[in-house]
């Protein structure tokens, strides 16, 4: 009689699935606690047992195929499950976080520790990511854009500000009365640079190069301003501690604010009471800012 196909442990399982949720091995082997050549094996061994590939690799990107999408939904559900188990023997609750890479670094990050002294039954679970997650995967995100999330409900936040901001090195040595003397400096990539041009009457024709997309996050931008790359757009809300450690300097008052905004986004039904305390904590937090 032939014996039934061997199950991937358990531990191959929940590499993979940390591998799924951030999207990116080394920040799935940071959670894990092992080394990212660990979760590369675990991958590489799973792979071989299912005879299939799992992820798209793209530099240090892995993106799920149809097959591994499949296994992730499955693998989710096992993990809250278990979860949930331990957290009830424990007397805790997990809240899984979404959150966008700059918000969660620049924004919950310093405050997240009084959140969970106010509540000492509830363990935040943060996933700093920019994709858009299953309904099942996650209890509340907080995205950016136009709030629009078909089957959820959206709360406004704040809007997504931006000014542009230098070294203190850069300023040092280019004068800037004017934002037309921007014109005379580097500008790190981004889409709204035409924008912040047109809202001060400055024709797009003055900008010193073409601009590209730019860099996926605010965080990344704000690391090219700082090496003294040139002028970043970015959040003075978000990034003030670098303006106050003089790391960045904001050397014009105007600050382009929207569209879009930063929102605290639930699916489904809202009757989960540690979700109902993050987002009444978030909330007032942001109020007294």
């Amino acid at each position: 009689m032939a014996m039934p196909p061997r199950l991937p442990s358990l531990e191959t399982l929940r590499v993979f699935d940390a591998c799924a949720r951030h999207g990116n091995f080394s920040r799935a082997a940071a959670e894990l606690c092992i080394t990212p050549a660990a979760v590369s094996q675990r991958v590489r061994g799973l792979e071989n047992d299912l005879g299939k590939p799992l992820f798209v690799r793209s530099g240090p990107r892995v993106t799920l195929n149809g097959d591994s999408e499949r296994l992730f939904s499955r693998t989710s559900a096992m993990m809250a499950l278990a979860r949930a188990a331990i957290d009830e023997l424990r007397d805790l609750r997990t809240l899984r976080l979404t959150v966008t890479p700059t918000f969660a670094s620049r924004w919950l990050a310093p405050r997240l520790p009084a959140f969970e002294a106010q509540h000492p039954g509830i363990a935040v679970e943060v996933d700093a990511s920019t994709d858009v997650r299953a309904s099942d995967a996650y209890d509340l995100a907080i995205r950016s854009g136009a709030g629009r999330w078909p089957g959820a409900h959206a709360t406004p936040l704040f809007a997504i500000e931006a000014t542009p901001m230098l070294s203190p090195r850069l300023v040092q040595s280019t004068r800037l009365a004017h934002p037309r003397d921007l014109a005379r400096v580097a500008l790190v990539p981004g889409a709204d640079w035409p924008r912040w041009f047109a809202d001060q009457g400055l024709e797009a024709p003055e900008l010193p190069t073409p601009v590209r997309a730019g860099y996926p996050t605010q965080e990344l931008a704000a690391r090219a301003a700082v090496e003294g790359q040139g002028a970043a757009l970015l959040s003075p809300r978000l990034f003030a501690s670098e303006i106050a450690a003089g790391r960045l300097v904001r050397p014009f008052a105007f600050l382009l604010s929207g569209p879009h905004h930063y929102w605290l986004v639930e699916p489904g039904a809202r009757g989960d009471p540690a979700a109902a305390a993050f987002r009444d904590w978030l909330l007032r937090e942001i109020a007294a800012r």
